[in-house]
């Protein structure tokens, strides 16, 4: 009941007609990508060792909800994460750019989920916050597998739209626009529904000084597995359908061949290629 939407006759449908939706954002706290990341004991990303940040392409989704709050579309904003206790770093963040409050879904037994548990609690924190609309970035920086939103609505039973890089919301329909390799596509779906949008929407907003300091005061709740009912046996490194299983450094690189060009470069460079498959 929690994930429907007001009906017509509820006192949150505006006399306008547009409906005051709930948005819970999925955001992530990533590896820093320009650092040099390395592998913990058990061959998971070893997070602790490497500074972090929200994932930039969850911040798209972050300003297209913030967007849609200032616009009137929606009265609240919820922007939800699974990581360990320093993800709180990346809800502060969200939280500077706009929203009004987070949840922090911690547990060590969460270490080492493959997507599937990650969606399974987040769809179990869903449906315990409740919401309208769900938006979350294209993928995330670290894994950039981009099926974490499908397995989201699959588990919701909820509509989905995927890749917008244009956002919409009219009463209880959401509407993108999608760019492929040969034609944009108008994509409409009835809420509720989960939305994930490229970095076509529009950059997100730097957060001024009073914005950042005014996001330390915005609440956010903690949330374990038990809290969500989630057996720990169903998540983690455990339970994960993919999981490393070798690690390796990458190999020196060799140094290249120089080809001095003596009337002969052309032919040399050439053969250089030919012998390597190129032409």
């Amino acid at each position: 009941p929690d994930a429907r939407l007001p009906h017509p006759s509820d006192s949150s449908f505006e006399k306008t007609g547009q409906l005051r939706m709930k948005i819970v954002v999925l955001v992530k706290y990533v590896p820093e990508p320009t650092a040099t990341w390395k592998f913990a004991p058990d061959l998971t990303v070893d997070r602790a060792g490497v500074e972090g940040r929200l994932s930039e392409l969850d911040e798209y989704a972050v300003e297209q909800a913030t967007r849609l709050a200032e616009s009137g579309a929606a009265d609240e904003v919820v922007f939800l994460t699974v990581g360990p206790a320093k993800a709180t770093e990346g809800l502060r963040k969200a939280l500077a750019i706009g929203g009004t409050s987070a949840v922090h879904v911690v547990d060590d037994a969460i270490h080492g989920s493959c997507a599937l548990g990650t969606s399974l609690v987040l769809a179990k924190a869903l449906e315990k916050i409740g919401y309208d609309l769900v938006l979350t970035g294209m993928a995330s920086t670290d894994a950039e597998l981009s099926v974490v939103p499908s397995m989201v609505a699959d588990r919701l039973g909820i509509n989905q739209a995927t890749f917008a890089g244009e956002l919409s919301v009219d009463g209880g329909t959401v509407t993108i626009r999608r760019d492929t390799d040969v034609a944009s596509e108008r994509v409409s779906a009835a809420l509720p529904a989960i939305v994930s949008v490229t970095d076509q929407t529009g950059e997100a907003r730097y957060p001024a000084f009073k914005a950042i300091m005014g996001a330390k005061k915005k609440p956010i709740t903690t949330w374990s597995l038990a809290d969500l009912g989630v057996d720990a046996s169903a998540v983690g490194l455990g339970a994960a359908s993919v999981r490393t299983v070798d690690v390796a450094p990458t190999p020196a690189r060799a140094a290249g061949t120089i080809v001095t060009d003596d009337g002969e470069g052309a032919a040399q460079l050439a053969g250089f290629l030919s012998d390597r498959g190129f032409i």
